[in-house]
């Protein structure tokens, strides 16, 4: 029987085996399901950019920005653990489907601990919440290990890894004190990103390119919608009187135009060809945390500008320059890391970085946000300028 009619026309079944995927079938895209599932991240994202927000508008910057990451490591983790589980084992039975309600309540849960996890370091609820999707996720890598026999070592090593670092998680929240939780990220993030490494190398899992490609760019769509949101919040500060100035017009302008300009950017060029095989995949998979962190910063930063020109923020302009362009920086840098090749023209090939440059000097500016967004606007013309010349 095949797994593809399970997960459109044809009849559900209670449980079947959780065999490998064709990784070359034709038309699989995301599933209603896995739509669903990337709900839950939104909820999780937004608290976690409204924390970087408050953080860096009452002025905590160096301590706001290590809680950010530390936060949002956790939650693309969560959704980078299903995500390419699901690529190559998503049979859509309902033992399947009730183990993914699970891994949503507990990134429920995850969510739930976020303004504690973000303002105290306490990852109490965080790790409850990884505990239950984790506790899903090993029960479904066992279901490979008895179906999937050529990758049964795979699917068990997965099974002991994602069980392993999970016991160092509890380990932590039991006996670490809040402010000691930077100790076990940096022994047990590295750990977590070394499992995949270590198990497929047994037998490597059948993912499906396309799928994967479609999946990253569904998630960066809900960390722009984040971007959107703050610039709908600057608009609606205009039209609730707040008082329409120059400079809360330029931040309206330059938001919608570095929103506009990142989604652009990395929908101007497909991602299916970057990752044909592991290797390839892991370079694009990992490298997709600062991309999805920063332009999920760049709603809470654009937010905080909006905060300063009402004399709500403690950050004076420059400061705040600089939490609009390094986010944008890192997001053109990471883009260029994937996409650039060595047969590239040299326009293609230099322009990012020559960007990189002119967004961080543009926060020097009088206004900010809106020079960053106008040299989003400069780099695409030289982009698309290009493709035109077939440069």
């Amino acid at each position: 029987m095949s797994q593809q009619s399970l997960t459109g026309t044809g009849r559900l079944r209670l449980a079947v085996p959780m065999t490998a995927r064709d990784p070359h079938d034709e038309h699989r895209a995301a599933t209603p399901l896995e739509l669903f599932f990337d709900l839950v991240f939104v909820v999780a994202i937004a608290r976690a950019a409204e924390r970087l927000h408050h953080g860096l508008a009452e002025g905590a910057v160096a301590a706001s920005v290590v809680s950010y990451a530390l936060v949002f490591f956790a939650i693309w983790w969560a959704w980078m653990n299903f995500t390419w589980f699901a690529s190559a084992y998503d049979t859509d039975d309902v033992t399947y489907r009730i183990f993914v309600f699970v891994t949503m309540t507990g990134a429920l849960i995850l969510a739930a601990g976020i303004p504690r996890a973000f303002d105290e370091r306490d990852f109490g609820m965080a790790t409850l919440g990884y505990v239950v999707m984790r506790v899903a996720l090993v029960t479904q890598w066992l279901r490979v290990a008895r179906a999937d026999t050529p990758r049964r070592r795979t699917a068990y090593r997965f099974a002991l890894g994602v069980t392993l670092c999970q016991i160092g998680w509890v380990t932590a929240a039991l006996v670490l004190a809040p402010d000691r939780w930077l100790v076990p990220f940096v022994i047990l993030g590295p750990a977590e990103l070394l499992v995949p490494v270590w198990a497929e190398r047994a037998s490597p899992t059948t993912w499906h390119p396309d799928h994967i490609s479609e999946r990253y760019g569904l998630f960066t769509i809900i960390v722009i919608g984040e971007s959107v949101l703050a610039a709908s919040l600057a608009i609606q500060s205009v039209t609730n009187g707040g008082g329409v100035t120059s400079e809360l017009i330029a931040i309206i302008v330059g938001g919608l135009l570095i929103v506009f300009s990142m989604w652009w950017l990395y929908f101007d060029h497909p991602g299916v060809h970057l990752i044909s095989s592991n290797r390839t995949a892991y370079v694009w998979g990992y490298g997709h945390l600062p991309i999805f962190a920063s332009v999920a910063a760049v709603g809470a930063v654009l937010a905080v500008a909006v905060d300063g020109t009402t004399g709500h923020g403690e950050l004076d302009r420059t400061a705040t320059g600089l939490a609009v362009a390094v986010p944008v920086a890192v997001y053109l840098l990471m883009m260029w890391v994937l996409h650039s090749r060595r047969g590239d023209a040299p326009v293609r090939r230099w322009s990012v970085p020559v960007a990189v440059v002119l967004v961080l000097g543009a926060a020097l500016s009088p206004l900010p946000v809106l020079f960053v967004g106008l040299v989003l606007v400069a780099l695409l013309m030289v982009k698309v300028g290009a493709r035109l010349r077939g440069a």
